[in-house]
């Protein structure tokens, strides 16, 4: 029970970590400070998919799932929804890259449309 509490714990932050990745610039706009973390995420996000490193969360899940005696994932809303959604079927190393470029731009985007909100109020005050 303490060892499917323990995984579960570490597939939501996964997904966390992965929102994060992808929409943790719009942070910024409650704190600039945020860049701080959040840039190294993402750089590592990316670096994730376009070097095929490998998540240091994978192995600590495999490894709570082999001393929780958990071999074969049961139907229940975590591991039906959450799993598919970080480790989706049919990955190929052409879709991690294009995740990837897809991790780049949005956050790109996303840093443009907070830097350009951001010097707007700056000139209202």
């Amino acid at each position: 029970m303490v060892y499917r509490l323990l995984i579960d714990i570490v597939i939501i932050f996964h997904l966390v970590f992965i929102i994060f990745v992808v929409f943790g610039g719009l942070l910024l706009l409650v704190d600039r400070r945020w860049a701080l973390i959040h840039l190294p995420a993402a750089v590592w996000g990316a670096l994730v998919e376009f070097m095929d490193f490998f998540c240091p969360l994978t192995p600590l899940e495999n490894w709570l799932r082999k001393i929780g005696g958990r071999t074969v994932y049961m139907d229940d809303f975590i591991e039906h929804y959450l799993l598919p959604v970080i480790y989706p079927i049919g990955l190929t190393p052409s879709i991690q890259v294009m995740l990837g470029f897809f991790v780049i731009v949005i956050n790109f985007l996303v840093y443009l449309l907070v830097f350009c909100f951001l010097k707007n109020i700056g000139r209202r005050d």
